[in-house]
């Protein structure tokens, strides 16, 4: 366990259940299948361990596989960090400028997000991976990355010794029309393989083959995904977060400049925070560097910025035909159950009566929140997620019940206080919103 213990830090014995989960069992099965594979026709048909160039051959694929499995499983057992739960700022003032989790009942710290999979704030959420069946972020990130990149590489590795494999094993036996192919054949035809390359042999090469191709492309994709997001010293999240900003400045015009706050102006600079020698980043996951014209808290008064504005652009529909939360309901039309969003956000139940506000969608489904009664509310509960369409029809009110909506809307949306930091354009922020509001009452 000593030994165990020096390679993958658990923080408890529970941590080995997410070993118990689709996501980890598919991908280390790739792993074990390229690897084996690849070993296996290193030492039985291309190249003898007896040369110097097929013992470093058979050392690199091992060298593959231990890195690859290390950076694995400490990306999935080590994690993400959490946030104490219960968690307040120091400075009780600060409070105003966080979103409170209800169920962890404390304060979101700067870039820390909620995972619905893991229950738990996140520090630096970048995502929620389900093929380590954790969330990517501040402890982990460099792990997860580390690995994004030497998968590729070893199975690139794997997939050549397959190629050649094949190649050498059929070069005479079947005529590919190749005569412009000129390869050095003579070390291969003295070694005399331990085993005739049968066909079930060339199937299983073929099979890992497709894997080791299929897990270079998709893995090494996402591999520069993540570069492009570390290299601005910003998380997935924290992009999308950035888009909606500029999409609200452009909308209400309100004259803003908003600066990514995290964005240390360099590359190197940015790359250092995640990536360190000792294998641990920078900072306590709680207090970031930020950039000298930021400080901490201009990303979440942005964040309190936008939830309020998408409380203000949602939309109210009334609920006219029960939905029992399929993922793919098949009663409610071969569109809606072909169209269902690729996405492991949650569907909700419907019963005929209910309100929902809806903020986005698609043509056959959208996603919003239910309106809870009171004792829900109290309670802390909070239903959200995806309904068909054809479920719910757009609510019709006459001017008093939309002014009456309206005032209640600005009296729990637009108080914001107006002495937040680099929030000298509320007011014109207000205005607009008024007028866009009013608008559409009309």
């Amino acid at each position: 366990m000593k030994f165990l213990s020096t390679f993958v830090t658990f923080e408890n014995l529970h941590e080995v259940r997410r070993l118990c989960h689709w996501g980890p069992i598919i991908a280390l099965s790739v792993i074990a299948i390229c690897s084996t594979m690849a070993m296996l026709d290193s030492i039985i048909w291309y190249w003898p361990l007896d040369t110097i160039g097929g013992s470093i051959n058979f050392i690199m694929l091992i060298n593959w596989t231990v890195l690859i499995l290390y950076n694995y499983f400490n990306a999935m057992f080590v994690g993400p960090g959490y946030i104490p739960l219960g968690w307040k700022p120091e400075n009780q003032h600060d409070a105003q400028y966080l979103q409170y989790c209800r169920i962890c009942q404390g304060y979101k710290a700067p870039r820390s997000h909620h995972c619905r999979k893991c229950n738990r704030c996140v520090m630096k959420m970048d995502h929620h991976c389900p093929w380590i069946n954790n969330c990517c972020g501040h402890l982990n990130h460099a792990y997860f990355t580390s690995f994004l990149l030497l998968a590729p590489l070893g199975c690139s590795h794997a997939a050549i010794i397959f190629i050649m494999t094949m190649y050498t094993q059929l070069y005479e036996r079947i005529s590919f029309g190749w005569s412009t192919v000129k390869i050095d054949m003579s070390a291969v035809r003295q070694f005399q393989p331990l085993m005739p390359f049968s066909v079930p042999a060339f199937a299983a090469t073929l099979f890992a083959l497709g894997l080791a191709l299929g897990t270079t492309i998709a893995v090494g994709m996402l591999f520069f995904i993540q570069m492009k997001v570390i290299l601005r010293n910003k998380t997935s999240i924290e992009s999308w977060i950035e888009e909606k900003a500029k999409d609200r400045i452009q909308h209400y015009q309100t004259g803003e400049e908003f600066i990514f706050p995290y964005d240390l102006g360099g590359r190197w600079l940015n790359f250092k925070q995640v990536f360190t020698w000792s294998g641990t980043p920078k900072g306590d996951g709680i207090v970031w560097p930020v950039h000298p014209k930021c400080h901490q808290h201009t990303l979440t008064i942005e964040q309190l910025k936008q939830k309020a504005d998408k409380r203000v652009r949602s939309v109210q529909y009334q609920v006219v035909e029960d939905y029992n939360g399929a993922c793919c309901p098949l009663r409610k039309g071969l569109q809606t159950f072909f169209r269902t969003p690729c996405t492991e956000e949650p569907r909700i139940p419907l019963s005929k009566g209910d309100i929902i506000l809806a903020t986005r969608g698609t043509k056959w489904w959208m996603y919003g929140d239910k309106v809870l009664n009171e004792e829900e509310m109290k309670a802390g509960d909070r239903v959200r997620g995806w309904f068909p369409r054809r479920c719910v029809e757009k609510c019709h009110y006459d001017t008093a019940a939309n002014e009456s909506t309206s005032d209640k809307k600005q009296t729990t949306v637009l108080d914001w206080p107006t002495h937040w930091p680099d929030f000298t354009p509320l007011e014109n922020l207000r205005r607009r919103i008024k007028e866009t509001r009013s608008s559409e009452c009309r």
